[in-house]
């Protein structure tokens, strides 16, 4: 189950890093989410944030193929992750996003966070890996 779980989180941040770095005005105009709400078109930060999911992709993948071994790099990705989250939290909370965004963040943001705290627990970790 986590093996599957970081070869499917790679794959959709490779994709991600990928359409941001290559296309980042398709990426804030036709992403899913409601992108233009969080602020200007910025093709240099979209760029920058498509390589901080390919690197994600990259720990993902470590992950996927070095369970035995994944777990500081797993704490990595889930501060990242996390930090993204309560960054959509705190602007949601403050006003800053229309109130749709608790629909919408709610899988593509707070649930890949919630799944990473989750999986970081050592008793949850264990009997997902065996």
């Amino acid at each position: 189950m986590l093996k599957m779980f970081y070869a499917v989180a790679c794959g959709l941040c490779g994709a991600l890093g990928a359409w941001m770095i290559t296309s980042p005005l398709s990426w804030y105009t036709e992403f899913p989410g409601g992108i233009p709400h969080t602020g200007p078109f910025n093709s240099h930060f979209i760029r920058d944030l498509g390589v901080g999911y390919s690197v994600a992709a990259l720990g993902f993948g470590w992950c996927a193929r070095h369970l035995d071994r994944c777990y500081p790099a797993h704490i990595g990705l889930t501060a990242f992750f996390t930090g993204h989250a309560l960054i959509h939290l705190a602007d949601l909370a403050a006003g800053h996003l229309p109130d749709v965004h608790w629909l919408v963040d709610t899988p593509l943001v707070f649930i890949p966070a919630l799944l990473l705290i989750i999986f970081a627990l050592p008793s949850v970790r264990q009997r997902l890996e065996s």
